[in-house]
């Protein structure tokens, strides 16, 4: 019970994720320690698994494909993007710099601990750390591609969406930005299909097909490569969630873009425009709650040692 409880809240922390800007749900996942079983329990989804339900074994299914951990999290995540997600979404509006500051602060914190998962940090591992952090670093600055409602094109979409919702420091949501089919997909197509438009399945379809490939595909990929070079991967996921603290960086202006779609305005924030702040009382709160955020990671850390140690 005191382990599905945890789950519970680590999946209420990647619900959560949902309303921060830069955040993703693999990101809370990965500094959180549930990464890896989260990849291998999606890669157990597989043909074994559906004979195992069609023959009626459920007691076995649910062995294989990890269901009680899945179910746990599952619940977290709904719980929180109907509770506490509301909760953040007034923070942002009306304390945002002090929000990011937090969890600056935690995502700080994490990437050190994280790293030390790392069992040896030979050659391979610090590349891969240092290509992390290029990649997500370059997210930030890359141009937004143009419309392109092509099949192919689509599927690549879906694909590209959900396999940066798997990996930690990359947001679907920014990457469709990038790809040039955010307004096509999650404005147009969404309102539309809202009102009685079926015409843009054409458009939801191929996207949705891409995602199911994207996440089938990338959590096989990922649970062999965490057998097989588990170090590299752990230093290339942490890579990517260090520079995604960029991203993070509580003193910065939005550039906000307006997207409209049926006689509806949306704004998404499609850059920043990143400053030093200038050292006055909000500054010292914003770095006193970064601090915070910074030790409430260390001493879950120590905490966690310690009960690991006395169970040994």
């Amino acid at each position: 019970m005191k382990e599905w409880i945890g789950t519970f809240f680590k999946g209420a922390a990647m619900g959560a994720a949902n309303v921060i800007p830069g955040v993703s749900g693999g990101t809370v996942a990965f500094v959180t320690g549930i990464y890896e079983r989260l990849i291998h329990a999606l890669k157990s989804f597989g043909g074994d698994a559906l004979k195992l339900l069609l023959a009626g074994k459920f007691g076995d299914f649910a062995q294989k494909v990890d269901l009680k951990f899945l179910i746990a999290l599952g619940i977290g995540v709904i719980a929180s993007i109907l509770t506490l997600a509301r909760v953040l979404k007034y923070l942002f509006e009306n304390h945002a710099i002090l929000v990011w500051a937090f969890f600056f602060g935690l995502i700080l914190a994490s990437i050190f601990f994280v790293g030390n998962k790392v069992k040896q940090w030979s050659a391979g591992p610090i590349i891969a750390l240092l290509i992390g952090v290029g990649i997500a670093v370059g997210c930030v600055f890359l141009e937004p591609a143009q419309e392109n409602t092509s099949l192919l094109y689509l599927l690549i979409c879906g694909v590209v969406a959900m396999a940066s919702m798997i990996i930690p420091g990359l947001s679907g949501s920014y990457v469709l930005l990038l790809l040039g089919n955010y307004q096509l997909i999650m404005i147009d197509s969404v309102n539309r299909l809202s009102e009685g438009d079926w015409s843009v399945l054409k458009i939801l379809i191929p996207v949705g097909v891409g995602a199911v490939v994207g996440l089938l595909a990338l959590s096989h990929l990922l649970s062999w490569i965490f057998r097989r070079f588990h170090d590299t991967a752990v230093a290339l996921l942490t890579g990517f969630v260090a520079g995604s603290l960029l991203l993070i960086w509580p003193w910065k202006h939005e550039i906000v873009t307006k997207f409209e779609a049926g006689g509806k305005v949306k704004e998404k924030v499609t850059g920043y425009d990143w400053y030093l702040p200038a050292m006055n009382g909000e500054t010292w709160l914003a770095l006193g709650i970064m601090a915070a955020g910074f030790a409430a990671v260390w001493l879950m850390e120590i905490s966690g040692n310690r009960k690991n140690e006395s169970q040994n």
